[in-house]
């Protein structure tokens, strides 16, 4: 009823968002509930408008995806590193189901492929898929037939398509565009090698990168090697030479040789792939994520929830 609405009391707020986060910490203040923030990635790695800084480190609680925006909302923002929690995310369980189904195998008569899902933004194009084009010329003189797919659309496609012709990669480079989820999950399972060389620029006005890197995991979950960066969130899960090869992001040489010698090597591709598929269904699964997220409330009661155990 509204009378019961009018009076009801949620034992603790969760902002979503760091611009809900001055409605929460007025919504404390009232002495409605206690409140969290949830911080991802760009979001807090900025200078923040003074009402969302105050809401953010006025929070009981901030919970990040990755411990490298924890590190940014400690360093940068000044929250205290004791109200931090980390909470990654997970996959889809039915994506999870379907692609642990696919069976990882060395490739037999098909072309070698390399996989990069993303935005095509001119706003994002730290992601690197100039880089990889560019790497991917030599790539090409030491693996014949090797084939580029680019799923993902925006307006630096066009841009993208010019460079691949001036490369005279055009036979070499697949766009695409929107994949429906289907025609993506296929290019997941066709793929030789995931990569997504993304540079992580901390700039107090533009920052960017990625705050977490989902779409490694759910290349991992079919069983493929991944190339990312050396640094930023990406590095924190994907193990170099086991789940696949960080690189510097900037360095379409170094780009080139983890490509040519996962390429040259599929039984040790599929190797990697395995791993990593194996520590995707381990670590981040529906499951675990549940497991989590009890953790993270373990023991907060109404009158306790200042003090929640933070997840590993």
């Amino acid at each position: 009823s509204l009378r019961e609405a009018a009076v009801w009391r949620p034992d603790l707020i969760i902002c979503a968002h760091v611009g809900i986060a001055p409605l929460g910490k007025l919504l404390r203040v009232l002495g409605i509930a206690p409140y969290w923030v949830m911080a991802y990635g760009i979001d807090v790695w900025a200078q923040l408008r003074a009402r969302d800084h105050r809401g953010l480190v006025g929070a009981d609680r901030v919970v990040t995806i990755s411990e490298f925006t924890r590190t940014q909302v400690v360093r940068l923002q000044g929250v205290r590193p004791e109200r931090t929690c980390l909470l990654p995310p997970c996959l889809d369980a039915e994506w999870m189901a379907e692609a642990s189904s696919y069976s990882i195998i060395p490739r037999q008569q098909r072309r070698p492929t390399l996989l990069t899902v993303s935005r095509l933004s001119s706003a994002e194009r730290y992601k690197g898929h100039d880089v990889v084009l560019q790497a991917l010329v030599q790539v090409c003189r030491e693996i014949p037939g090797a084939l580029y797919v680019i799923v993902g659309d925006g307006d630096d496609r066009p841009r993208l398509e010019t460079l691949s012709r001036q490369l005279g990669l055009t036979d070499a480079v697949r766009f695409e565009g929107a994949a429906p989820v289907e025609t993506l999950k296929a290019c997941y399972r066709d793929c030789d090698i995931f990569v997504m060389p993304a540079r992580t620029v901390l700039d107090q006005s533009a920052p960017k990168g990625e705050g977490f890197g989902i779409v490694f995991l759910e290349a991992m979950a079919y069983g493929k090697p991944v190339i990312g960066p050396a640094s930023g969130a990406p590095s924190e899960f994907i193990h170099h030479g086991e789940h696949g090869i960080l690189v510097n992001p900037e360095d379409e040489q170094e780009v080139a040789s983890a490509l040519i010698e996962l390429l040259a090597s599929p039984q040790r591709a599929c190797e990697m792939g395995a791993a990593a598929r194996d520590w995707v269904q381990r670590e981040y699964s529906y499951a675990r994520f549940g497991e989590r997220l009890r953790r993270l409330f373990e023991g907060a009661s109404p009158k306790d929830l200042r003090k929640p155990q933070c997840a590993s």
